[in-house]
């Protein structure tokens, strides 16, 4: 399941997103951020983390929305 065997290849698709997110909520391990520094495309990183942060916000923006029809204010 580890990808160690394959230092000289980019990272996948969902390797990418799995270090956006954790990125953002500050838990990316060292040994992973080196691997995206070394191997990754800046590109996919900007676009992935762009996308994550919007659905990050909408769903926040529909939790308080539901929350607050909740309560009936």
């Amino acid at each position: 399941m580890d990808n160690s065997n394959n230092n000289d290849q980019p990272p996948t698709l969902w390797q990418v997103l799995h270090s956006v997110m954790a990125a953002a909520f500050g838990v990316q391990s060292g040994k992973n951020r080196a691997r995206d520094f070394r191997h990754g495309k800046p590109g996919q990183f900007i676009f992935i983390g762009v996308l994550f942060t919007g659905i990050f916000v909408l769903v926040l923006f529909a939790l308080v929305k539901l929350v607050l029809h909740l309560a009936g204010v």
